[in-house]
């Protein structure tokens, strides 16, 4: 499931923190590099799970577990870190998945790829692998629309984290995110476009699409879309509190001397007034 990371403070693009500065060659078009140049950083997100892990809980987190994992490129990350760290990717499209095992897989060592697993399944499954860390990032989990649903999602999370594990979910938000708006980014030999299409206060449901304009060539329209609910932060806290976790804890972005997004989160009880914000939400076991 391919998310996006790019909604900040003042609508700075995320990857803008990894000083990605877009792809040497243009060639074919390939859809999933630009995405991971645009709007990823597979090696922050490893980083921060393994350091917000250690803090929470004052030991190394061995397993990740991937759910809605794509390209699977946060967990080839994972694996890289340590070499007793294991990693699990689930997703139900096998699209992406063969293209992570054909771009990504291949740039890890044989005994690093032997740390990794990747499962064509459903998050839902009553059988996918327990982890230390169990994660949904990108939103991805914003596919869930009905409450009952997501609820079932995160219990069935809970179930999944080792005991002393953590849930980390991302989300975001802010009153520019419910308006439409198209803002492009540069990205050196490309431009990727966020388009915020319709939001409907009625039921939070929110299309976005994001687009792609190599230089000299015609913008590529709709190269993926999302079809969301926007989930809100007390919604997160009080299910994941439903279905079982002791405690939830706020990671909110700070800002910069600009006001904006800094790509550094911290704990927080109470957040900004901002016209855009991205958070994680941390379920603990």
């Amino acid at each position: 499931m391919l998310g996006t990371e790019n909604m900040g403070k003042s609508k700075k693009n995320k990857n803008q923190k990894s000083g990605k500065k877009g792809s040497k060659e243009l060639g074919t078009f390939d859809k999933y590099k630009y995405y991971i140049d645009s709007v990823q950083s597979p090696e922050i997100d490893a980083e921060f799970f393994d350091k917000i892990y250690k803090k929470m809980k004052g030991v190394k987190a061995k397993t990740l577990r991937e759910d809605f994992c794509g390209t699977f490129k946060i967990s080839c990350e994972w694996v890289k870190r340590d070499s007793d760290k294991l990693a699990i990717g689930i997703d139900l499209d096998e699209e992406p998945i063969v293209y992570g095992k054909e771009n990504y897989m291949t740039e890890l060592s044989s005994e690093q790829q032997k740390r990794l697993t990747i499962i064509s399944s459903d998050v839902m499954a009553d059988n996918n692998p327990k982890a230390d860390i169990v994660a949904a990032s990108n939103f991805s989990y914003f596919i869930f629309k009905d409450r009952n649903v997501l609820k079932k999602y995160f219990q069935k999370a809970y179930d999944s984290v080792n005991d002393n594990g953590l849930f980390i979910v991302d989300c975001f938000g802010g009153t520019a995110t419910t308006e439409p708006l198209e803002e492009e980014t540069e990205m050196g030999d490309f431009s990727y476009f966020w388009d915020q299409d319709s939001f409907d206060p009625v039921t939070n449901e929110a299309q976005f699409y994001i687009h792609f304009k190599r230089k000299g060539e015609k913008k590529r329209e709709r190269v993926f879309s999302y079809d969301w609910r926007m989930w809100s932060i007390p919604e997160i806290r009080d299910i994941m509190a439903e279905v079982g976790f002791k405690e939830t804890v706020i990671m909110w972005e700070g800002t910069d001397d600009k006001g904006e997004g800094n790509g550094k989160f911290k704990p927080a009880t109470k957040g900004e007034h901002c016209e855009s914000w991205v958070a994680y939400v941390v379920g603990v076991k």
